[in-house]
């Protein structure tokens, strides 16, 4: 194509900024510049999306491409095609005159191809004496070559959606099964838990999985579904940690019994000590076995108490996991208004902000400190939280929180559920806002 020079098409067809603006850039293409036109037509069908193009149109690039006589597109080799519409029709598998200059059309529009229409409106070649085409009118695909860097890019970012669209959907797909079984799994062997508000929730998250869908609509989904997940399997290992302690309670206290049948203290009912007497005990040289054996049961009782309670590490609960800091504060943003300096940016300021809020809802310290027991302070922090987002849905806070407590002890709370309910809340609140 001529440097500068603009071709307007021929009869009714009008000219447009587009078709001005796409020949201005098929001057642009770099010097030696070649691409297979095969490698450039998959290409194009991979980003056909972004570039605005129907089934149809490819169809009609393709047979066009045919009749470029080199596999690849350069400038030496000119870049003018000039079928009839007869030969066209025939190669896009029979189409109609009127649909093929429909989707050639589609092609002009989407920058791919561009006009050079003859004075009379026909598609030939002139050729000098020695056979070489002198100068030809029809279809210029110029646009491909000089768009082949933004093609193939187009293209690839196709395929890694796609490929992030097939991860996340296989991801989606073993979590439901996950949970599904998990449940299952939880009902038949009696475990205690909100299993009915659980399985609630599973059902009206695969309600809301769209039949077609982005990676971008998956995501979200997926991040809910993880979190189930987790709190199902949170719940289940509680479940199996208390197994272990009883085992191991059981164990402890048959070796008791054996370890010196002929005792006369097996049979007493405690093994209290008053203070002092073991030191005076200890010091007291007339003091027989019989007194050393009054003593080491009293010993073998607190180990016992202590692993019942699962009370090792006075700051950790029994086996509650705590959630992600960002998580809670999505849940729950009401409590960033009384963080240190009106935010709140670790779980020292959110345990801070807890404290004030406990006072302001008329929460007891001693009810506070036994769920910091019960659940960890993380989570004390976190169940503070959403308890102020509920608002006035509760009647008597610190009586709701001791009742957690004691679930969270049983092995019967969970605060996945209750977080997730809040995000959802929260959700609906900003779109009906907006």
């Amino acid at each position: 194509m001529e440097s500068g020079y603009v071709t307007t098409p021929f009869g009714r067809r009008p000219m447009s900024l587009g078709m001005l603006a796409s020949q201005q850039l098929a001057e642009t293409i770099e010097p030696g510049m070649k691409r297979s036109k095969w490698k450039l037509f998959r290409a194009i069908c991979e980003a056909r999306p972004a570039l605005g193009v129907t089934d149809r149109a490819l169809t009609v690039l393709d047979a066009l491409l045919t009749f470029y006589p080199d596999d690849e597109i350069s400038e030496e080799k000119g870049l003018i095609v000039f079928p009839s519409n007869a030969q066209l029709s025939l190669r896009a598998r029979g189409m109609t005159s009127a649909t093929l200059r429909r989707h050639l059309a589609v092609l002009v529009e989407a920058g791919l191809i561009l006009r050079k229409d003859s004075p009379n409106g026909k598609r030939y070649a002139r050729r000098d004496r020695a056979g070489a085409i002198g100068e030809a009118f029809g279809f210029s695909v110029a646009p491909l070559l000089a768009r082949a860097v933004e093609i193939e890019s187009l293209a690839a970012q196709a395929v890694a959606d796609r490929e992030l669209l097939r991860v996340t959907r296989e991801r989606l797909t073993l979590c439901r099964r996950d949970i599904s079984k998990l449940i299952a799994a939880a009902l038949e062997e009696g475990v205690s838990g909100d299993w009915e508000d659980i399985s609630v929730m599973f059902r009206a998250l695969l309600a809301r999985i769209p039949r077609v869908a982005t990676a971008e609509d998956l995501a979200p989904l997926l991040d809910e579904m993880r979190l189930l997940r987790a709190e199902v399997v949170n719940m289940l290992e509680r479940r199996i940690e208390t197994k272990k302690i009883d085992a191991n309670e059981s164990q402890i206290a048959h070796h008791k019994q054996n370890s010196n049948p002929d005792s006369i203290y097996e049979l007493e009912p405690s093994f209290e000590t008053k203070q002092g007497e073991k030191a005076a005990a200890d010091n007291d040289p007339n003091a027989g076995p019989s007194d050393e054996r009054r003593l080491k049961p009293q010993k073998l009782s607190d180990g016992m108490s202590n692993r019942a309670g699962g009370a090792a590490d006075p700051g950790a609960g029994p086996g509650l996991k705590s959630f992600p800091l960002g998580l809670v504060l999505q849940a729950c943003p009401s409590i960033l208004d009384y963080g240190p300096g009106g935010s709140i940016g670790n779980w020292r300021d959110l345990m801070s902000a807890a404290v004030v809020v406990r006072s302001m809802l008329g929460v007891s310290p001693s009810a506070y400190e036994e769920a910091c027991s019960g659940m960890g302070p993380e989570n004390a922090a976190t169940v503070i939280a959403c308890i102020l987002e509920r608002g006035g849905h509760i009647n008597s806070p610190g009586g709701y929180l001791r009742d957690l407590t004691r679930r969270t002890e049983r092995g019967e709370f969970a605060i996945g559920p209750m977080l997730m309910a809040l995000v959802r809340a929260n959700g609906l609140t900003a779109r009906h806002a907006s």
